[in-house]
C-alpha cells in the first residue's frame, strides 16, 4: 500500500473531521429533541391524570383516528378536544404548562396574546357578532398514550391558533401545521391600544420587500393585488405553490440579512432545538433554493401577502381582511405535516414494536 501524500492526508483528516462534526451535531440535536419530547410527555401525562373520565373522553383520541389530522383556525361551533372552559383552575394551569412545553418563550407569548385578543374582538364586534368570542374556547387534544415507547401526538387549537406536534419513540418529529393569526392585527382602541401580536411577521416582511431594487421588486412582487387569505387555507395535504418571487441567491448581503431576520421570526416561535435542526437542514439543502414572493401594496395599511417557500416547507402570511387589520400566518411542511411521511421514514429506518389498537 502506497503512503498517502501530505495533501491527501490533510484532505482525509478534514473529511473525517467533517463527518465527525455532522455526526456529533446529529447526536447532540437528537438528544435535545428527545429532551423536548420528554418535557411534552411529562406535561401531557400530568394533564391527563388531572382529568375525570368525561373530560378524558373529550381530550384523548386514538393515534390513528381521523381527528389527529383535522385542523381549523377559523371560529367553529364545535371543535375536537377538551376546551379550557370545561377545566378547573388547576387543569387550566396544566394545559397551559403543556402548551409552554411545545413552544419557545417568544412562541408561547404570542400564543397567549392571541388567546387574549378574543375579549378585545368581542367588544369590537358587539352583541350582533356572528361567532362567540371566548378566550376559554381553546382545546387540548392528545392522540395515543404519551411516552417514549412508541408514537403519540397532541394539538392545541382555537380561533387563530392551531399547533400540532407528533412524537415517535421519544423524539419530536413534527411540529406542523403551525398556524398563528390575529384579529385585530393592531388594537386601535381601549386599554390595549397599540398591541400588535404579530408585528415582526409584518414589519420584517415589508422591510425585506422594501429593500429590493426596482428589478428585484419586479421579480418578487408577483401580483399587485393580495389574495383574500393564505392560499393553502387548512388543506390536509399541500403541494408547492407556483415558484414566484426572488430567490435568496439573488439578494445582496444586506437583503440576505433581512431575509434571515424574517425567517428567524418563524423559527423563533419553535423550541430552540427544533429551530436549530430546521435551520441546519435549510442550510444543508441550500438557502438559494428558498424564494420570497409578495403580493399587494408596500405601505403599512395596504392589503398584502407574502410567502417563503423552499423545497420542503412553506411559510404564508396574509393581511387583507378587516381592511388590512387581520393577520393569518402558517408554517407548512410538504412531507412532514402531522408527521405523516416522517412516520413512514422513521419506521423504515428503525425496527419497532407493533402498536396496540387505541395507542
Amino acid at each position: 500500500m502506497k503512503p498517502l501524500k501530505p495533501l491527501k492526508i490533510v484532505a482525509f483528516i478534514l473529511s473525517s473531521l467533517a463527518v465527525l462534526l455532522v455526526t456529533g451535531y446529529s447526536l447532540i440535536n437528537s438528544v435535545a429533541k428527545m429532551r423536548s419530547a420528554a418535557a411534552m410527555s411529562s406535561s401531557a401525562s400530568k394533564f391527563l391524570a388531572s382529568l375525570n373520565a368525561e373530560q378524558k373522553a373529550k381530550a384523548n383520541y386514538q393515534f390513528d383516528g381521523t381527528e389527529r389530522q383535522e385542523w381549523y383556525f377559523v371560529p367553529r361551533n364545535t371543535r375536537k378536544g377538551l376546551p379550557l372552559k370545561e377545566m378547573n383552575e388547576q387543569q387550566r394551569k396544566l394545559a397551559m404548562d403543556f402548551l409552554k412545553a411545545g413552544l419557545s418563550a417568544a412562541g408561547y407569548q404570542k400564543a397567549t396574546n392571541i388567546i387574549s385578543l378574543e375579549p378585545v374582538l368581542k367588544e369590537l364586534e358587539g352583541p350582533n357578532r356572528t361567532w362567540p368570542r371566548d378566550h376559554e374556547l381553546y382545546h387540548v387534544s392528545i392522540y395515543g398514550t404519551p411516552g417514549a415507547r412508541d408514537r403519540w401526538a397532541w394539538s392545541f387549537e382555537g380561533h387563530h391558533l392551531s399547533l400540532n406536534f407528533t412524537v415517535v419513540k421519544g423524539e419530536l418529529i413534527s411540529n406542523s401545521p403551525a398556524f398563528m393569526g390575529t384579529n385585530p392585527a393592531e388594537v386601535r382602541q381601549g386599554e390595549r391600544k397599540g398591541l400588535r401580536v404579530l408585528a415582526d411577521e409584518e414589519d420584517k416582511g415589508r422591510a425585506l420587500v422594501s429593500a429590493l431594487d426596482d428589478k428585484q421588486k419586479a421579480a418578487a412582487i408577483y401580483d399587485q393585488k393580495a389574495p383574500g387569505d393564505i392560499l393553502t387555507v387548512n388543506k390536509l395535504k399541500i403541494d408547492p405553490l407556483k415558484p414566484d418571487g426572488i430567490s435568496y441567491g439573488q439578494l445582496n448581503q444586506q437583503q440576505k440579512e433581512l431575509f434571515n431576520q424574517l425567517l428567524a421570526v418563524y423559527l423563533g416561535r419553535m423550541l430552540d432545538d427544533v429551530a436549530a435542526e430546521r435551520r441546519a437542514k435549510l442550510k444543508a439543502a441550500g438557502l438559494d433554493k428558498i424564494s420570497f414572493a409578495w403580493a399587494g401594496g408596500l405601505n403599512r395599511g395596504d392589503l398584502h401577502y407574502y410567502r417563503l417557500q423552499g423545497p420542503t416547507f412553506l411559510i404564508e402570511y396574509d393581511n387583507t381582511q378587516n381592511n388590512g387589520n387581520h393577520v393569518h400566518s402558517v408554517w407548512r411542511d410538504f412531507n412532514g405535516d402531522f408527521g405523516a411521511d416522517l412516520l413512514r421514514e422513521h419506521y423504515k429506518a428503525s425496527p419497532h414494536n407493533p402498536v396496540k389498537k387505541g395507542e
